[in-house]
């Protein structure tokens, strides 16, 4: 059994916003190795293909920190969470909290996955005061009406808003 601690963060990061980069970086610290787990999550209707997401990612967390960059793997998924932290011998799942709002559905899932996998905990981190209120589907949404995005995820991100939107246009 490896004595490496190794958490998965999972989501959808249609788009990545900088409360997403908040938890990535954060989480980094409190691990040996974090595993960021990109659902294909076809039935949300992504803007942006699994691809792209994975890139943006990758691409935010080596702007953001190399030497945490080292650490973090970015891998595309489509199978149960479960399945996918144990497929890279995860021992901790971690989930970013905004609101209370967020609690009870993130809390059911917690009992669910320690269900399927007692050995596996879910740690929570709770969204910093000025990241609380950012959501993916506002940042697209304010994005997709010609609003500024620029406050709520990074200036590369933005600029693959921009011109995603002008293509749908």
């Amino acid at each position: 059994m490896s004595t490496e601690r190794i958490g998965v963060y999972p989501g959808t990061f249609d788009p990545l916003t900088n409360g997403h980069m908040d938890i990535i970086l954060r989480a980094a610290r409190i691990v040996d190795k974090l595993v960021i787990g990109v659902a294909r999550n076809i039935g949300k209707g992504p803007l942006f293909t699994t691809e792209e997401r994975v890139e943006m990612v990758r691409q935010e967390i080596d702007a953001a920190d190399r030497e945490v960059g080292a650490r973090v793997d970015v891998r595309p998924f489509d199978n149960l969470l479960m399945h996918f932290a144990m497929s890279v011998n995860a021992s901790v799942i971690i989930r970013g909290l905004r609101a209370v709002s967020d609690f009870e559905y993130e809390f059911q899932m917690a009992g669910m996955n320690g269900r399927l996998n007692p050995n596996i905990e879910t740690v929570f981190l709770m969204a910093t005061d000025r990241y609380q209120f950012i959501a993916s589907r506002f940042v697209k949404e304010i994005g997709m009406l010609g609003g500024e995005v620029s406050h709520f995820v990074s200036p590369r991100v933005a600029a693959r808003l921009q011109e995603r939107f002008a293509k749908k246009a």
